[in-house]
């Protein structure tokens, strides 16, 4: 069948769905995806059709209103901010959302466009399935995963949820509103818009068990882990060789408003815990110079990570997902959003020795945490262990079952 896939955000958001479109096209599917211009190259070799879609979300971190996200303390302020930047690019979107809908049988509709892809499916009278990359349904066990991981109880974590939820019903009403006016679409009213609708999770139920108090169609799959392609640059491959295992640093797309001095920090601390250091400039545009440092731009991380010693990264979902494969300790630093919610589940499942959010980052903060994480050998080994289960699942396999229920 002609699958159409969409998704918004930063790279963690679209990766995923890279290896998940690949895995559909050898099952015989025609697969689209639908995501921002700059992620084209992520499809190369996959076989997966591409659809560019406006909005460059690495100039809008960048941006005033990106860089006031660090001004908000708390997840609640952080997603108020977010809101307002994602309202307007939502209103760009929908445009190319829809022209490349039209072209679909079904439509696979990411977390980060749920309300809006569901909107647009129920307009061309087409089936819907939600991939989400987060535990976003209300859910008594812990709190909505944007909100902090601070427990309110089952009550007040279920309430959390349902917030969160009508906030990212609101932050898509004009756009949805915008579908019969501009687009002639005939658009489902609000509680229809709201009924059930079947869910997977592109991470694994060894990471987050399922929720005993989710209804029936929320269900995990695996991870979907991204189609990657290419080989470590010459560069690399000669810093690899040349001492003993390093670590790795990187932020992804996750910026931060002093690059200078979070790069200073790190450099610091790596040389105080007697550490090579591989850093990555990501979105917030670190940087090292040295004999035992060396600064990179992208790298796959299915080649590089099992090669090190531990990992030090922001804890999105897809960063996450990556060290857990490549079954080595990390530090996780979170940054914003969702991160704070992976990085306790690195804690919990005892391959991190512990959390050094973004302000509380310094020299002596991560030489600590590094040290813990590189020579307590009972980090590395949980690490191996969970990475050799989560090998053994198939996240493809899942989606194709649900294709077939929903279509048949």
């Amino acid at each position: 069948m002609r699958i159409v896939m969409m998704t918004a955000g930063s790279r963690g958001d679209v990766a995923p769905f890279t290896g998940l479109g690949a895995g559909l096209v050898r099952a015989g599917h025609e697969v689209t995806l639908a995501a921002h211009g700059v992620f084209e190259p992520l499809v190369a070799g996959s076989g997966v059709r591409f659809r560019p879609l406006p909005i460059d979300p690495r100039a809008e971190l960048h941006s005033a209103r990106g860089r006031r996200l660090h001004d908000a303390r708390t997840g609640a302020g952080k997603l108020v901010r977010l809101a307002s930047m994602a309202r307007g690019a939502a209103d760009e979107m929908t445009a190319a959302l829809v022209d490349v809908a039209r072209e679909g049988e079904v439509l696979l509709v990411s977390g980060s466009l749920g309300p809006l892809g569901y909107a647009i499916a129920d307009g061309l009278s087409v089936p819907a399935l939600g991939l989400h990359l987060q535990p976003l349904h209300p859910t008594g066990e812990f709190p909505a995963p944007v909100l902090g991981t601070r427990s309110l109880g089952a009550v007040g974590n279920r309430l959390s949820g349902r917030v969160v939820m009508t906030s990212v019903e609101v932050l898509f009403s004009d756009a949805v509103r915008s579908l019969g006016r501009r687009h002639g679409l005939v658009t489902a009213g609000r509680s229809r818009g709201r009924r059930a609708r079947p869910v997977l999770h592109g991470y694994s139920e060894l990471v987050v068990p399922r929720p005993r108090d989710w209804p029936a169609g929320l269900e995990t799959s695996g991870y979907w882990w991204p189609h990657e392609t290419g080989q470590l640059s010459r560069e690399l491959e000669d810093f690899l060789a040349a001492g003993s295992r390093p670590v790795f640093v990187g932020l992804g797309s996750a910026t931060v408003p002093d690059p200078e001095r979070v790069s200073r920090e790190i450099v610091t601390a790596l040389r105080a815990a007697k550490l090579r250091g591989i850093v990555q400039r990501g979105w917030a545009g670190l940087g090292a110079v040295g004999d035992d440092i060396l600064t990179v731009d992208e790298v796959p991380h299915s080649l590089l990570f099992p090669r090190t010693a531990a990992v030090v990264h922001h804890a999105g979902a897809g960063t996450t997902g990556a060290v857990l494969r490549a079954g080595v300790p990390s530090v996780p630093v979170p940054v914003q959003f969702d991160a704070a919610f992976w990085a306790s589940r690195l804690t919990a499942l005892g391959t991190a020795p512990g959390v050094v959010p973004l302000r509380r980052l310094t020299s002596g903060t991560l030489a600590g945490a590094l040290r813990r994480a590189t020579t307590d050998d009972s980090h590395r080994a949980r690490a191996r262990a969970l990475a050799d289960r989560l090998a053994a699942e198939d996240g493809v396999a899942p989606v194709l079952a649900a294709l077939d229920r929903l279509t048949h």
